[in-house]
């Protein structure tokens, strides 16, 4: 069986991008048909950082998050234009193995999503996918990733359980452990606390704040405190366009556009 993980090659050129960062987007744009949804996004995101994308409801935040992995490409009438790559390559390119992207650039949604397996199965489902098939080797994986997603204390015990067994917030940090168990180097997080309680998001913050510098993070939150407290760099989003992006500390002190002042300080939104 192919390894998926190795199938997306990543081009080493960087001559297109900043130094530091691991994902560039030059001009681009998503559209739903005619709609354009996300409009000519230029912005380079720092690998190793926790990179928050805030704005009001149907800025093309989410979409461009999705964009990331192709997610997009799941749904009717949705087209691109411009580049969007990562350390060099487009994404984009018609070579690209759209799997073994997705591998690469893991996900966890809003609400979360565990397959109606074992906690063990969620886990070993990605490593088993690769072509992983040797019992220690995942077994390795799926407590090491368990332990990163913050989890194992207290699930170590239960691992042949079904997944849907769990409380809403440890089966999110299955599906973070999930993504983690492919070892992605980018992970993107779509309103990962939304759907739960303060101690819960609590704890996704947590993991967020450990997992910085080992994995790019793109982080998207309608919470200004969230994104505040756990990124390094924050972007701005409205109407489609990239408004503004910088460090959080300069965003949340001194931003530079009025519109950005205005959904910080919640004049709208």
């Amino acid at each position: 069986m192919v390894n998926k993980k190795k199938a997306f090659q990543i081009s080493r050129d960087t001559s297109a991008t900043n130094k530091n960062s691991q994902l560039s987007a030059r001009k681009f744009s998503v559209f739903y048909g005619k709609n354009e949804a996300v409009k000519s996004v230029t912005m380079d995101i720092t690998k190793g950082a926790v990179t928050a994308i805030i704005g009001p409801s149907g800025c093309g935040k989410s979409t461009f998050l999705r964009a990331i992995n192709r997610m997009n490409d799941l749904i009717p009438l949705v087209s691109v234009t411009g580049e969007l790559s990562i350390e060099g390559t487009n994404i984009y390119s018609k070579n690209i193995d759209v799997i073994a992207l997705r591998q690469r650039v893991g996900m966890v949604f809003q609400k979360p999503n565990p397959f109606p397996k074992s906690i063990f199965d969620n886990v070993a489902y990605g490593p088993r996918l690769q072509g992983i098939r040797e019992r220690k080797a995942v077994l390795d994986i799926v407590e090491k990733s368990l332990v990163r997603a913050a989890l194992w204390d207290e699930v170590k015990d239960r691992l042949t359980e079904n997944a849907l067994g769990l409380s809403g917030g440890q089966q999110q940090r299955l599906c973070v452990a999930r993504a983690l168990a492919v070892d992605p180097p980018i992970l993107l997080m779509d309103e990962p606390t939304s759907a739960l309680d303060p101690r819960s998001s609590g704890r996704i913050e947590d993991l967020i704040d450990e997992l910085r510098e080992k994995i790019t993070i793109i982080i998207v939150t309608h919470n200004m405190q969230q994104a505040a407290r756990v990124s390094d760099f924050t972007s701005f989003f409205y109407e489609g366009n990239l408004i503004e992006y910088s460090s959080t500390r300069r965003i949340f002190t001194m931003p530079s556009d009025k519109r950005t002042e205005d959904y910080i300080t919640g004049r709208f939104g």
